[in-house]
């Protein structure tokens, strides 16, 4: 899935990504918007960054990300 910028987001689950810290653990469940995809590279494995609801801005794997309505 390629993602883009102001699309809105949930971290949905823990990601299987070497990049994947132990506090972001805290992130499942939250909601958010994608700020910078990185279209760029169209990389499906980078990092891309979000807005998380209360939780700051973060560059997170695609892979723990899903789109919502």
């Amino acid at each position: 899935m390629q993602f883009r910028r102001g699309q809105k987001i949930e971290v949905f689950r823990k990601s299987e990504d070497e990049a994947w810290e132990s506090y972001m653990d805290d992130f499942i469940g939250i909601h958010g918007m994608v700020t910078d995809p990185d279209t760029a590279i169209n990389d499906p494995d980078a990092l891309i960054e979000v807005s998380l609801q209360g939780m700051g801005t973060h560059r997170l794997p695609q892979d723990c990300l899903k789109t919502i309505e």
